[in-house]
């Protein structure tokens, strides 16, 4: 980018963040005027439309306010006091933001999203103990580190004189997150604040140096004693802010509690008098005290409690992506968790993410999205499972693929003027650190192989060129990947090639490694990187501009696997060239987190409207149907078996694990023909059911029928959520009203496939659904409905509704999400027309198991089944489920050990 380019980009984009919605030609305008000024009178016309599209695409990015819950007792304080505050702080960082270019759009929600949460926190000034607690949810890699800096700015304006911030476990996110502290709040090189030479003046100190807050750590070193008591200050008369930005680990708070023992109380006082902010980022990682998990959890929850403890007035906020751990502590007991140490008693806010947010919703939920890919050939090379002893020997062809799509996008993104911004790629196959070393050097190995590819032959005319195998190979990915779905042809893109691959490095991330992810010495000419690691990658760490992944790891614990997922954040001018691969199950339960969340902040915003306290909300959220699996992950030492309320209340259950053996198979079709054969005895046949897009649908169903079904049916224990007794008691206890009717829908295709199988022994004519059998499945055992887990197509959650209905559902999803009308069209997930429904919706499934060309027209037909359950006007009753920890050890022993080791790369 030239000088010109750059400070035309400066210029207009400060002017632009002042303005909510600048439009189109604004926006040329401006640039228009501005090229006038000699400065930046070398940009050229293309230059400028190029520009101009870019700003487009940034100012029409807009953001809602999430949903707020506070406690009963709540009283607000900060507008009596806001026209005495003088945002010194939270000015500074503005500006900043506005030249990273945040639209004004997004910045005035986040101006007012930080004051909602700085006004829950407790006034500074006042006299007296207190302590407030509470948590923000975000999105992963959605920007959770900006709001807490700038609530930080904020806090330190209203009379905060101590702000701490403990950040994630491992010394790269600590790092990372000074550095960000640094940038946006202090305004100085914490490196060299505490040697004897001048610290630089980065981010907001370029903007104003009056007032310098205190640091008690810096970018390279976590804190010590020693370094803390170098400073020489006094935390009982501090003119300004002091902060300290430490790893969330045992002995670092040992050391720092010890410290402030030592230098900061009162004299014939144990507790420091001046109000303090502690941001507990990543707060579901080794925060909370569960009573089974290791001491070191445990003894973290406490250090965080002593730390709180020595304070007279401090607040607390917990910012997590994954919540789940902190929602459902102690689900054995009623009580218990409103009385945890660190349950966010006080508030609960919830952060939705700004229009561009390229997450879990676009990558999992919406269908053909084009950034997923399956990986499938791994298993000969570098399987899933396997021993820290491994040896790599190569690279699995999807490997090399993903490496390939990776050039490829570099020299789009170089064509797109974007060559010297940051571009990632990330590697997370395995957790032991010698594996990812060997993964490292044959990545490196290829790398080397394409670069020189690139110097000598990419020049040459294209005919020339694709004699060499690199570049060959880049051209076939090519064709896959972005011939028709990129503006670049391959001319452009192997003109591009050596510029594009010529500066990347590969790089190993771990706790033993000496590589690392510096993006802050690299900003002029961006860093171009290929990382590969482990755990190291697994939580919090941005991977800035990253594009392409390849992951390959087991888990099946929620909080774990979102947080793997680096691939989250904001893609600005690239995100059609941004490519996923995993395995096919991994896809699945990223799918279901992603449903999980969704459905956890609209029970938030619903609870917002109804006035509910967090104490109500965590009761709520705990009668979830995953709370059957986090609470077997958190009670797996106990060797207990729990009782766990699950309300069935808006939920989608289906049979996804069923019994494969001959006796199951033949029990669980004759409990279909005796539904249909009930259903015949009060309408006269099944012949009597509405043709409907998804199969035949019988509308308005007695109850007993479906009782009879779900009796009968051969459940498998694996199946928890569709274990027959629970579901039964909580349709007995509706029976008589709000389920006394039914919509049953025997699912059919609505045309005869080839090789498909055909069916009609229910009285009508049924094209099986074809699926496959999950890769864990044991013939004649266990069979699971594909890899992802999933038996219902998607939309079958519509069937049975009026066109009014449907239309209801979806105008109050858009009015939630504040969708503007002409928008794109929206991708609604079935989930959203649970709460217009006014009948539950059994779905039977007559499924054909096998491979995609398989022939199956002569097996015999495998009975699953479906059911949406609508709201319930009546109180509800919790329907018990026991969790065996032996259970979930039996069935997800390989994910499980996966997750229990998942630290041992560190």
């Amino acid at each position: 980018m030239s000088e010109a380019l750059r400070t035309l980009e400066t210029m207009a984009g400060a002017q632009l963040a002042a303005e909510p919605l600048p439009t189109p030609e604004r926006i040329r305008a401006l640039l228009n005027m501005l090229r006038e000024i000699p400065l930046c009178s070398g940009v050229t016309d293309d230059e400028a439309e190029a520009l101009a599209k870019q700003f487009e695409e940034r100012h029409g990015v807009t953001m809602t306010i999430g949903a707020v819950l506070t406690y009963d007792e709540y009283e607000p304080w900060l507008a009596g006091r806001q026209a005495g505050i003088v945002p010194y702080f939270w000015n500074r960082y503005r500006r900043l933001l506005t030249e990273k270019g945040f639209s004004g759009q997004v910045l005035a929600k986040t101006d007012e999203v930080t004051d909602r949460i700085l006004g829950l926190l407790e006034n500074p000034l006042k006299e007296g103990s207190w302590d407030r607690r509470g948590m923000v949810v975000g999105h992963v890699q959605s920007g959770k580190t900006a709001n807490y800096t700038g609530l930080i700015c904020k806090s330190a304006d209203a009379g905060y004189k101590l702000i701490v911030v403990i950040a994630g476990i491992h010394n790269n996110l600590r790092n990372q997150t000074q550095r960000r502290i640094d940038e946006g709040f202090v305004g100085r090189d914490s490196t060299r604040m505490l040697s004897n030479r001048e610290s630089p003046i980065i981010g907001v100190g370029n903007y104003d140096q009056t007032r310098r807050p205190v640091t008690f750590t810096n970018s390279v070193r976590d804190f010590n004693k020693t370094m803390a008591t170098g400073v020489g200050v006094s935390l009982h008369n501090l003119n300004e802010p002091a902060v300290f930005v430490i790893k969330k680990n045992s002995s670092t708070l040992k050391n720092l509690i010890e410290w402030l023992r030592e230098h900061s109380a009162k004299r014939g006082n144990s507790k420091v008098d001046s109000p303090m902010l502690l941001i507990d980022d990543e707060a579901d990682n080794a925060s909370i005290n569960t009573r089974h998990g290791s001491g070191e959890v445990s003894r973290i929850n406490g250090q965080i409690r002593e730390l709180l403890d020595l304070f007279e007035k401090s607040s607390y906020v917990g910012y997590t992506a994954t919540p789940f751990a902190n929602i459902f502590i102690d689900p054995d007991s009623e009580h218990a968790m409103i009385g945890q140490d660190l349950f966010p008693r006080h508030f609960i806010v919830s952060l939705d993410p700004p229009t561009n947010y390229f997450g879990p919703s676009k990558v999992f939920q919406q269908p053909n999205s084009g950034i997923l890919r399956p990986l499938e050939d791994n298993e000969e090379t570098l399987p899933i499972r396997h021993p820290k002893e491994t040896q790599v020997w190569a690279l699995p062809e999807s490997l090399k693929t993903a490496i390939r799509t990776f050039v490829l996008g570099r020299a789009i993104r170089v064509a797109r003027r974007q060559g010297q911004k940051h571009c990632s790629m990330l590697v997370n196959a395995s957790r032991f650190t010698e594996v990812q070393r060997q993964l490292r050097n044959e990545i490196h190995q290829l790398v080397q192989s394409i670069q020189a590819s690139a110097r000598l032959n990419a020049s040459l005319p294209t005919k020339k060129a694709l004699l060499d195998s690199e570049l060959k190979a880049l051209y076939d990915t090519w064709k896959n990947e972005f011939e028709k779905t990129t503006e670049c042809d391959w001319q452009t893109v192997q003109k591009h090639l050596h510029e594009a691959v010529a500066s990347v490095v590969v790089v190993e991330v771990n706790s033993r490694s000496s590589g690392a992810l510096n993006y802050e010495d690299h900003e002029k000419d961006g860093m171009h990187v290929i990382a590969v690691g482990g755990y190291a990658l697994s939580r919090g760490l941005t991977l800035e501009g990253l594009m392409v992944s390849y992951f390959l790891r087991n888990s099946i614990m929620y909080d774990t696997l979102m947080q793997m997922g680096r691939w989250f954040g904001y893609r600005p001018g690239y995100e059609d060239l941004c490519r996923i691969w995993m395995p096919e199950a991994a896809e699945g339960w990223y799918t279901h987190i992603a449903e999980s969340i969704e459905e956890l902040r609209e029970e938030l915003r619903n609870m917002e409207a109804a006035n509910a306290t967090p104490e109500q909300f965590g009761l709520k959220v705990r009668s979830h149907p995953d709370t059957l699996i986090v609470t077997a992950r958190n009670k797996m030492g106990s060797g207990e078996r729990l009782p766990v309320s699950i309300g069935l209340s808006k939920r989608f259950v289906e049979t996804a694990i069923l019994k494969w053996d001959s006796g199951s198979l033949v029990a669980n079709r004759l409990a279909a023909r005796h539904l249909a054969e009930n259903l015949a005895k009060v309408r006269k046949s099944l012949i009597a059911a509405e043709k409907v897009s998804g199969g035949w649908l019988v509308s308005k169903a007695p109850v007993a029928p479906v009782d009879s079904f779900l009796a009968e049916f051969q459940n498998h224990k694996a199946s928890m959520i569709t274990e027959t007794g629970p579901v039964r008691a909580y349709i007995e206890e509706r029976k008589g009203s709000e389920m006394k009717e039914w919509d049953i829908l025997f699912a059919s295709l609505e045309e005869e496939s080839p090789n498909g199988l055909v069916d009609d022994s229910l009285g009508r004519r049924i094209n099986c659904q074809r699926r496959s059998s999950g890769e864990k499945s044991n013939a004649g055992v266990t069979l699971l409905i594909t890899n992802k887990h999933r038996v219902a197509s998607r939309g079958v959650e519509k069937i049975g509704l009026t066109n009014d209905q449907i239309a209801q559902a979806e105008r109050m999803y858009r009015e939630r999400k504040e969708i503007p009308a002409g928008a794109a069209p929206v991708n609604y997930s079935d989930r959203i027309y649970r709460p217009v429904r006014e009948r539950p919706l059994l779905v039977v499934h007559l499924l054909a198991i096998g491979k995609e060309n398989d022939n199956l027209s002569t097996q015999s037909p495998v009975v699953a089944w479906s059911i949406s359950f609508p709201g319930t006007a009546m109180e509800e009753k919790l329907v018990e489920y026991v969790v065996n920890p032996t259970w979930l050890r039996e069935n997800y022993r390989d994910e499980l050990d996966e997750d229990e080791m998942a630290g041992d790369d560190d």
